[in-house]
C-alpha cells in the first residue's frame, strides 16, 4: 500500500512545472492535455481502489458480525451442554466459541487496518481531485495567454508596417491605397456624369443677369 501511494505521489502529485519546463516542450498545451489526460487515468484507478477498500470493508464488517453470532450462539451451547452434563458437546462447543472468538479479534484488527488505507486513499485521492482541477485551471490561462499572443501578432502584421510583405506594401496599406483611388475613380465619374447639366445651369443663370440689367 505504501509504495502504491508513493507510485501517485510521484506520478500525479509533481510540480507541473517540472513537465512544462522541458527543453523539449515546443507545445505547451499539447503537453499539458496530455499530461491531464494521464493524470486522470490515475485518478481513475484510485477512485477504483478506494471503491474496492469500501467493499473489502463491507466484507470484513460482514465476516464479523457473523463471527461474533456464532460465538455467542457457541457459548450459549456450551451453557446448555454444561448444565445436561454432556461433556463431548461442551468440549466441541468451548472449542468453537474459542474459534469465533480469535476470528473475531482478527476481523476486528483488519477492519482498522482497512479503514486506515481507507483513509490514506480518501485523502490521495481528493488529493488528486483538487491538482487536477488546479492543472485544468491552468491550462484555461495558458490557452487565454496564447489566444492574446496569436491575436497580437496577427495585428501587429497587418497594422505594423513591420509585417509589410515582399512587395513592400501591409495588407493594411494596400486596403487603404485601394479605398482611395475607389474614392478618386467615383468622384471623376460623377464629376463627368453632371459637368454638363452644372455648365447649363451656370449659363442660364449668366445669361438671365444680362437680361435683367438690360431691363433694368
Amino acid at each position: 500500500m505504501s509504495s502504491l501511494l508513493k507510485r501517485i505521489k510521484n506520478t500525479v502529485l509533481a510540480d507541473i512545472n517540472e513537465v512544462l519546463d522541458k527543453k523539449e516542450n515546443k507545445n505547451p498545451i499539447a503537453l499539458l492535455n496530455q499530461y491531464l489526460r494521464d493524470c486522470e487515468k490515475e485518478t481513475e484507478k484510485v477512485k477504483n481502489l478506494v471503491e474496492r477498500q469500501y467493499k473489502l470493508k463491507e466484507e470484513f464488517v460482514k465476516e464479523l458480525q457473523q463471527a461474533d453470532e456464532l460465538a455467542a450462539k457457541r457459548k450459549h451451547q456450551a451453557s446448555v451442554a454444561e448444565e445436561a452434563g454432556e461433556a463431548e458437546l461442551l468440549q466441541f462447543a468451548l472449542l468453537e466459541k474459542n474459534h469465533y472468538e480469535e476470528r473475531s479479534v482478527r476481523l476486528k484488527e483488519s477492519i482498522k487496518i482497512t479503514e486506515k488505507q481507507l483513509t490514506e486513499l480518501e485523502t490521495k485521492y481528493m488529493e488528486m481531485i483538487h491538482k487536477l482541477k488546479d492543472m485544468n485551471i491552468r491550462r484555461l490561462e495558458m490557452m487565454g495567454k496564447e489566444n492574446i499572443t496569436h491575436a497580437h501578432f496577427t495585428m501587429n502584421k497587418v497594422i505594423d508596417e513591420k509585417g509589410i510583405k515582399k512587395h513592400g506594401k501591409s495588407d493594411f496599406q494596400e486596403i487603404e491605397k485601394y479605398i482611395d483611388s475607389l474614392e478618386q475613380k467615383i468622384n471623376t465619374s460623377y464629376y463627368e456624369q453632371t459637368i454638363d447639366a452644372k455648365i447649363a445651369i451656370l449659363e442660364k443663370g449668366m445669361q438671365k443677369e444680362k437680361q435683367d440689367s438690360i431691363s433694368s
